[in-house]
């Protein structure tokens, strides 16, 4: 739901101008989104966690798979880091979210995994064990070195209607959108004449900031606080509903193109924006690719979830994981370990967005949740990366 997105997601402003707009955007299902590429932090090496002995985990292992783009390498149990400490219940849910629309091969599974929903994390443990063969997630060719990244769901506040405070334009997709590719581009939608009279009424709410408008797109999904024209407020949900067939281009790197800034993380765009308001349009104006939202209404219960991703399930923060879809099927059940500054990750996730950045063997973006504190780690987490998938036996 990473947005500049493409339909799929969720493919979902990372506020906190991310690092997120440093890199390439994804996008997923309702979203399709692309995702940035955040600054590389200082590498890490954590402490070791204690492996999961699985009696009797001696017998012959299958042949590898070949997946797509990926070779799945079959392994023992007491090779996934931190097995035995990860809180498994937190991920049930999510796994309970992919079994509304389960693959083929996972499908068979769901009525064991909808009953383990109650069971205790050594119980979900041992009949993972049972059911279930751990493969290491490998390129066909090349470095086998793996990348996490990370996406969130921005929330901001807008208002129904524009004012002198809020007259940043979120739109929905205009009639002509299919009529014309590419359609017009960022710079052309906000002076040209034409394009701005297709724009007419198409409008779904406004901001104060063009760039948190940016941002949002980028994120490929939001929530917005609504303030209504009679004052009264509601909170929804945007999701990606297209874009308008430009490229993506990353306004952190054409500010280190430019030589205008050395740190192009969020801190340092700001730093660059506050000094230079004038050029704020120029920044802009750099990436020519916008993203249409339709709004969603969003129910107490949904509230509790993210938007939905490529899998067309409502995305887990910190159990969701986009990936490319030609290595990890959507579904899947991925053992996920990545040491790093920011968060030492040694967790079960599933598999149920993508990204047009998300791309190879080794590569998923964390969603992170929603609000400031999701934000926050969605820009600054970039992270070596290693996977297993969790295949059935």
């Amino acid at each position: 739901m990473t947005t500049d997105a493409t339909p799929g997601l969720w493919c979902s402003a990372r506020r906190v101008l991310l690092l997120a707009i440093v890199g390439t955007l994804a996008a997923c299902a309702s979203r399709m989104p692309d995702y940035p590429e955040p600054a590389t932090p200082a590498p890490t090496v954590p402490a070791e966690t204690p492996a999961y002995v699985v009696p009797g985990d001696t017998g012959p292992l299958p042949p590898s798979i070949v997946q797509g783009k990926s070779r799945w390498t079959a392994v023992r149990w007491a090779e996934l880091p931190g097995f035995a400490q990860d809180p498994l219940f937190e991920a049930w849910n999510a796994w309970i979210k992919s079994c509304e629309r389960p693959g083929p091969v996972q499908a068979p599974l769901c009525s064991e995994v909808r009953r383990l929903s109650i069971g205790t994390g050594d119980e979900q443990r041992a009949w993972m064990v049972a059911r279930l063969q751990p493969y290491k997630v490998e390129p066909l060719q090349g470095s086998s070195d793996g990348l996490l990244t990370s996406y969130y769901e921005p929330l901001l506040d807008a208002t129904r209607t524009p004012t002198s405070a809020s007259a940043v334009p979120l739109y929905r997709p205009p009639a002509t959108l299919g009529q014309r590719k590419p359609w017009y581009t960022r710079q052309e939608m906000e002076t040209l004449p034409e394009a701005k009279a297709q724009l007419a009424g198409r409008a779904i709410a406004w901001l104060s900031d063009p760039v948190d408008a940016l941002v949002l797109q980028i994120q490929g999904s939001g929530r917005l606080r609504i303030t209504e024209a009679d004052g009264s407020q509601r909170l929804v949900r945007l999701a990606y509903a297209g874009t308008n067939d430009q490229p993506y281009k990353s306004v952190g790197r054409w500010l280190l193109d430019q030589g205008l800034v050395r740190d192009a993380t969020w801190p340092g765009i700001k730093a660059w924006i506050m000094q230079n308001p004038q050029r704020v349009n120029e920044l802009l104006w750099s990436n020519p690719r916008t993203v249409f939202f339709r709004e969603e209404v969003l129910s107490e219960f949904d509230a509790a979830f993210g938007p939905r991703g490529a899998q067309g399930v409502a995305l887990t923060p910190g159990r969701s994981i986009a990936v490319d879809p030609a290595s990890i099927p959507y579904g899947t059940p991925v053992w996920l370990a990545s040491p790093g500054p920011w968060v030492q990750l040694q967790k079960l996730v599933l598999a149920q967005d993508t990204g047009s950045a998300i791309t190879g063997a080794v590569r998923a973006d964390y969603f992170a949740g929603w609000g400031p504190e999701a934000g926050d780690l969605a820009g600054r987490l970039k992270q070596p990366l290693k996977l297993w998938v969790l295949w059935p036996k």
